[in-house]
């Protein structure tokens, strides 16, 4: 239940939400001209310090392709008055070339409450933009693909959240990031895989509804006296990852050092050296030491662009892509910042309680 501050609060933006323009984004901004992508020896000169970052993962034969991209993306950004969000899912010509901010669900959320800039565009997935326009209302939030989707979030809705409430009066209900808007506005606080013990603990009840990854889920009722009550919703690239295929690398290597997801079944947790979000992960890596190997159990992008941030360790990949991660490209970026597309919008009615949800995960203060 929402507290008389905010209460207060939701009354006074929701009056001030009435005012948006009904303009699309680009009539609102103007348009602009679709650059010319011709690689030529300025764009090169220009673009050669941000090449320097990703040379160990695009050979010199192939920057040529996306150097044109990079430059005209960069310098149309500042003209849009655009920040550039990426999650560390996305490929490294995106992650070290053309972002601006960088970082997991929970990272990019708070980050989205800090910027100046009036446009967002936010490279990653939807649920993702999504968050961003709940905690931004009155700014221009982009997605430059709209299919670019996500399992969890498509494997739960409003009315099935709903549902649980009715099954489960009284229940808390904590609700993972990874889902749309709509089951955001049913729920009593948010999480994210970095925070979701501490959300949880948060709550004062014994039974706590965590949905909708399963998985993550049952790792939370590992640490916590709390009864947790699932969702069988998964990650298609984490659910993929087995207990025995990692115990196979383990055995070809002892030495090598296992981090999992916890978007990963139980028994892969259970095999894992470390088990932590995409932030926790990449902290671990830092801290090894030179010549240690370590096998990221997760989207196999994130290996190929924390390598210069864990100087020295050499990185195993299982190779699972996220198939919706990949729809973003550099391309699609371009025409989003050209055209103001795609831009995402929120009902009226679930902008409220929503962007609640998420901001009493944000505001939550450390135990």
């Amino acid at each position: 239940m929402a507290t008389a501050t905010e209460t207060a609060a939701s009354a006074v933006r929701h009056e001030a939400g009435k005012s948006a323009p009904a303009k699309s984004a680009l009539e609102r901004f103007g348009p602009v001209d679709m650059p010319d992508l011709t690689f030529t020896r300025a764009i090169e000169k220009a673009t050669a310090p941000l090449y320097e970052r990703v040379k160990h993962h695009i050979p010199e034969i192939e920057w040529p392709v996306h150097a044109p991209y990079v430059y005209w993306i960069n310098r149309l950004k500042k003209e849009r008055d655009a920040v550039i969000l990426a999650h560390n899912y996305q490929t490294p010509e995106i992650y070290h070339c053309i972002s601006d901010i960088t970082g997991d669900s929970l990272q990019l959320a708070r980050e989205a409450t800090l910027v100046d800039e009036e446009v967002i565009i936010q490279c990653g997935v939807h649920f993702m933009a999504e968050t961003s326009k709940l905690l931004n209302p009155h700014k221009t939030v982009l997605i430059p693909d709209m299919k670019a989707g996500c399992s969890l979030s498509e494997s739960i809705t409003g009315a099935d959240v709903r549902l649980l409430r009715e099954a489960h009066p009284g229940v808390p209900v904590v609700t993972y990031v990874n889902t749309s808007a709509e089951v955001k506005a049913e729920t009593d606080i948010c999480c994210t895989s970095s925070n979701v013990v501490r959300v949880v603990e948060s709550l004062d009840s014994d039974t706590v509804l965590c949905i909708p990854d399963e998985y993550l889920a049952r790792n939370v009722a590992r640490q916590t006296k709390k009864k947790i009550l699932t969702w069988k919703g998964h990650c298609e690239v984490h659910e993929r990852f087995t207990a025995d295929e990692l115990l196979e690398y383990r055995k070809a290597d002892p030495a090598i050092q296992i981090i999992a997801h916890p978007e990963c079944h139980p028994s892969v947790v259970e095999v894992a050296d470390y088990t932590g979000s995409t932030a926790g992960m990449i902290e671990y890596a830092k801290g090894r030491q030179a010549g240690s190997k370590v096998l990221l159990v997760t989207e196999c992008s994130m290996a190929s662009n924390i390598e210069k941030e864990a100087r020295g360790v050499e990185f195993i990949k299982p190779c699972n892509l996220c198939p919706h991660m990949k729809r973003i490209t550099l391309p699609k970026i371009l025409e989003s910042l050209v055209y103001m597309k795609e831009e995402v919008t929120i009902e009226p009615h679930l902008m409220e309680p929503a962007r609640l949800a998420v901001e009493r995960m944000i505001n939550l203060k450390p135990n």
